[in-house]
Order: structure tokens, then sequence, then C-alpha cells
């Protein structure tokens, strides 16, 4: 029911884009671990939120009509104080103005930023003949650079989640190599059967992008997220 109300909330608003906070919300219903997020529609309250949450910080802008946030300098990481997280804020807010002025900015979204880990991408396609398409690969650049991806056709199976990840050239690297321990694997075929369950159930999501979701020897961190639903026929 709360996941209905996220995404008829946008749509009685008009939006087939759901923005980060209502994307990670309804990431985190089914089950999965997602980076605590929260949003400032001011430069004190975005201070206020990151001495709460603690540093190093991240933030990003907020807008229902930014889906890539980067391309327009919406994105500030790696912040440690309250002066960089305040002139962080007016420059996001000034930058978005700048490159998308027709975007209505809620503000930004500030969240703490994540330890490091094996970058990866969960994804969701809705293709015309085949229905939804599920796809798992290395994450953040790489998915554009490499392309190394697999994809599968809902309901998944522990078998289809764990093949998924295992076909993937970049594969080793979540073995761990050069000292670096392996990643969870079982939290990651996880996150895949989560994903397939949801998907089936809400024809109405088009897209669903999870980059980049970092991978630990001791389970996994969704950090960004972005849904996009179908439109009103």
């Amino acid at each position: 029911m709360v996941t209905l109300n996220v995404i008829e909330k946008a749509r009685n608003q008009g939006r087939t884009a759901l923005t980060e906070l209502e994307s990670k919300d309804l990431i985190a219903m089914q089950g999965l671990p997602v980076v605590r997020t929260s949003m400032a529609t001011s430069r004190s309250t975005a201070i206020s939120l990151a001495k709460e949450i603690g540093f190093p910080i991240v933030l990003k802008v907020l807008s229902p009509d930014i889906i890539h946030k980067s391309d327009v300098g919406g994105v500030k990481v790696g912040l440690t104080s309250s002066a960089a997280v305040g002139r962080a804020y007016d420059e996001i807010m000034s930058s978005a103005r700048t490159h998308a002025p027709q975007a209505r900015v809620q503000g930004v979204t500030v969240q703490k930023m994540a330890r490091p880990g094996i970058e990866v991408i969960l994804g969701v396609t809705r293709d015309s003949q085949f229905g939804p398409v599920l796809m798992f690969g290395l994450g953040g650049v790489m998915v554009e650079v490499l392309k190394d991806v697999a994809f599968r056709i809902p309901p998944l199976t522990r078998l289809d989640a764990s093949q998924m990840i295992r076909e993937i050239k970049g594969y080793p690297i979540l073995q761990g190599v050069r000292g670096q321990p392996p990643v969870d694997i079982g939290a990651l075929e996880d996150a895949l059967l989560k994903l397939s369950g949801f998907v089936e159930e809400h024809p109405e999501i088009k897209e669903l992008d999870l980059n980049p979701v970092f991978a630990y020897p001791d389970g996994i961190l969704v950090a960004d997220a972005r849904v996009i639903l179908e439109s009103h026929a």
C-alpha cells in the first residue's frame, strides 16, 4: 500500500520520474539496504542535517525534472565540514538554475558518503515484447565504459541470479583481486531476487536503476536510485 502511495503521488502530479528520495523509499520498502538520505530546502538545513548524519557528506540536487544530476553540476561529494556543505549547497542551487532553468528544484538530498566498496549496478528496463528485463553489472562509470552487463527476464530463481553475477567479465573483481576480500555474493543475489518480484508486481515501473550499489564482504548498500514510471495511456 505504501508503495502504491509513492507511485500514485507522482501520477497525480503528472510525473513519470520519481525523485531520488521517492525512488529510495520504494527500494527500501523491498528490503534492500539504502543509505540514509534526507532533504534540505535551505542552506542552514543542509548544514544541520550534515552535522546530525556525520561527515563526510554527499549533496545532490533534488528535482523530478533532473535525471542526470552530475550533468548539471548537481552532485558534491566528500564534504568534510559545515562550511563545505554550505558552499556546496549554494553551488548546486546556482548550477541547477543555470543549466536547467525550467526544472522544479526542491532542494538537495543530504547523505553520508558510503564507505568504499565495489560499485555495481542493478537495473530494470521494460521491453515492449518481453516485459521487464533485469540487468546486473559493474557500476559507476564502468557500466558506461565497459558495458559489461548480464540480463535476465523475471521471474528469477536463485540460480538465475547466481548466473547473472558470475557471467559478467568483471566477476573476478567481485571475487577479490590484489589481496582484496570477495564481496557478499549472496547479498547481491538477494537484491536481484527482490527486484525481480518487485517489478513483476508493479507493471507501472518502466525503468529502475540502482547505481552505484556498493558491494562489501558483509552486505551491500544502495547509494543512488532512479525510478521511471510508464506514461499514462
